[in-house]
């Protein structure tokens, strides 16, 4: 009887990511940080945190993302989206170090934006976008070789929403298009379809559908997915001609969850309530919806509502605890039964900010995100359209 013998099995580079035992630069999947963190029952995480940013003085500007945890925030300089925190790093050429509460194209996108002397610091490499990481860089140039055997790439302009890579940005720029927001959107395809007569929307398709039948009056059939995992995206050629918005097949891990039974739920639970959703959700959800928009307009939405209102919100729950917790007087509640953080954005936790903060303070820099030349010259490009916009 002979024994069997131990396979000699590899792990793949992406198992190893998944695991986070592997680093890849152009991903968003998961990495190890160095060093030991501090342990996240340490009573003494808060006091080290503000002896750590005093020390640093001017020399940091720590930005907080809205879907950040309390405990994050109450550390962060300024709060605010992605792009409004990567300006605000821009702002600040006196600050050193840029520490990123956020994700990793938000930390990619301050880089790209500030100056050469200033390092942008994301407190844990690990916390990436599940939508971001929908658009390779790879993907999208077979994608654009498909277009161009349609015959099309010289009337499709692409627009990238602000959760992307760099490396997408860039792809942007390259090809004369530009970057969005979620509350700019409408504003960047009007200049698209300017330029020419069909979109390549990328990587959000919920955000690009949205925005295309509800604020420009195009139809659903206005509008193809490209699933970069079919040959030729699983359209013809025929398809893509006849297309306005060619939509990426991405969207975000938090805001697709909610469906039209949750807004249904939530009307028949709580009568006379206020349905308020982010347009990542769903066109389904947001046709049901009362209001749409982004987080800036969630916030001021809540703002200036009336006293004894109902609310029901769909998007990252951190942001609906803190809104809920800033007007006691409305009754505010996260749209599905089954809550939901944004669990990569989570991964920037208390113990990760006093272990990048100690670190910059004892004169080590740990963490660093940085884009190479000519991706970030592209992907300026791409932002400096969207700055240009009327």
């Amino acid at each position: 009887m002979t024994t069997a013998q131990p396979l000699d099995v590899q792990p793949t580079p992406l198992a190893l990511l998944l695991l986070g035992r592997e680093a890849d630069p152009r991903s968003e999947r998961g990495v190890e940080c160095p060093g030991d963190l501090p342990s996240p029952s340490d009573p003494d995480l808060v006091a080290r945190a503000r002896a750590a940013k005093e020390k640093l003085g001017d020399k940091v500007f720590v930005l907080g993302h809205h879907y950040q945890r309390d405990e994050v925030i109450q550390f962060a300089d300024v709060t605010g989206d992605s792009f409004k925190l990567a300006r605000d790093a821009a702002a600040r050429p006196e600050a050193e170090y840029i520490v990123f509460c956020g994700v990793h194209f938000m930390a990619e996108s301050a880089d790209i934006l500030t100056t050469d002397d200033q390092k942008v610091v994301l407190p844990d490499l690990a916390a990436g976008c599940s939508m971001a990481d929908m658009a390779t860089a790879e993907q999208v140039a077979e994608c654009w070789d498909v277009l161009a055997d349609a015959g099309i790439t010289d009337v499709t302009v692409p627009v990238s929403y602000m959760n992307s890579s760099a490396d997408i940005k860039a792809f942007t720029g390259k090809h004369g298009g530009t970057i969005c927001t979620s509350s700019n959107a409408k504003r960047a395809l009007d200049w698209a379809f300017e330029q020419g007569e069909k979109v390549l929307f990328l990587p959000d398709q919920h955000l690009g559908r949205n925005t295309a039948v509800r604020e420009m009056g195009m139809s659903l059939e206005d509008c193809v997915v490209y699933n970069p995992h079919k040959p030729n995206g699983g359209l013809t050629a025929e398809q893509l001609r006849a297309a306005k918005m060619i939509l990426w097949r991405g969207h975000c891990s938090v805001h697709g969850r909610f469906s039209l039974e949750s807004v249904e739920d939530v009307r028949a639970r709580i009568p006379g309530v206020n349905v308020l959703v982010h347009p990542e959700c769903k066109h389904e959800v947001v046709a049901a919806a009362d209001h749409v928009g982004s987080t800036e307009y969630i916030i001021k939405t809540l703002e200036a509502a009336p006293a004894g209102s109902k609310w029901a919100i769909g998007t990252e729950l951190n942001l609906v605890r803190r809104v809920a917790n800033a007007h006691p007087d409305k009754e505010v509640v996260f749209l599905d039964r089954t809550v939901c953080f944004c669990s990569t954005m989570n991964r920037i936790d208390l113990p990760h900010l006093v272990w990048a903060l100690e670190s910059l303070a004892e004169g080590k820099l740990v963490n660093r995100i940085q884009v190479d030349r000519e991706t970030e010259s592209f992907a300026k490009l791409a932002l400096e359209r969207m700055l240009a916009l009327p």
